[in-house]
């Protein structure tokens, strides 16, 4: 046997199709050589059996692109998400799944935030696709980031810079992070906890509505 073979011959000897060959070598995960005519060449003996099974392993799992908002209100920019998320998704060739949420960045308990880690734990996700980290989570992404890597998981970021809902959601995280610390300070019948819980309420509610205000300009 050569040790380099065509295509097809090695199609044939690995098990697949000729397109999940060259959909491999577009990807970077089988490098071939090419003839001067541009024809693919294949060394067989660098391929090993279990480099084909975790490829093809790789394959039957899917790209799930994660798109979240923090309140109702932001339906409009959930959309663009998932928009965003659609085209870069196409754009790369990928089958994808968009799962979105409407929730503050600091609940851990969202339908779609807990269908994607199921699918993440049960080996179904071979890509995780987002505009930016602080979708998926405000605190503890990492932890989710680190399941990704023990599962296989890529991780890809459509956007590097910062995150243009930032400020929008922030009051509303502030604001979920008061409720679940009021849940555990109410239950020790403080009334000073609870007045200092619901004035810190209002000062988010306020600062959230007033807009952004500016030193005034010196005189000349």
């Amino acid at each position: 046997m050569d040790k380099l073979v065509s295509i097809g011959k090695a199609a044939k000897i690995l098990g697949v199709s000729e397109v999940t060959l060259r959909r491999w070598d577009e990807d970077g995960k089988l490098i071939s050589t090419k003839t001067e005519g541009g024809h693919r060449r294949y060394d067989i003996s660098q391929i090993s059996p279990e480099m084909v099974h975790r490829f093809a392993f790789q394959d039957a799992r899917k790209t799930i692109a994660y798109a979240r908002v923090g309140g109702i209100d932001q339906k409009e920019e959930l959309e663009n998400q998932k928009q965003t998320l659609e085209l870069f998704c196409v754009k790369n060739g990928w089958t994808f799944e968009i799962i979105a949420d409407i929730g503050s960045g600091v609940d851990y308990y969202k339908k779609g935030l807990s269908k994607l880690i199921d699918a993440i734990l049960c080996d179904q996700v071979g890509r995780l696709v987002l505009t930016n980290k602080d979708r998926l989570l405000r605190f503890g992404a990492e932890l989710v980031f680190s399941m990704c890597e023990a599962k296989g998981v890529e991780v890809v970021f459509v956007n590097k810079g910062d995150d243009p809902v930032f400020e929008d959601d922030l009051g509303t995280d502030v604001l979920e992070m008061v409720s679940i610390f009021s849940a555990r300070l109410y239950g020790v019948r403080s009334e000073k906890n609870k007045r200092l819980l619901e004035e810190m309420a209002r000062a988010v509610e306020v600062c959230a509505d007033e807009p952004e205000r500016h030193e005034p300009l010196p005189p000349k």
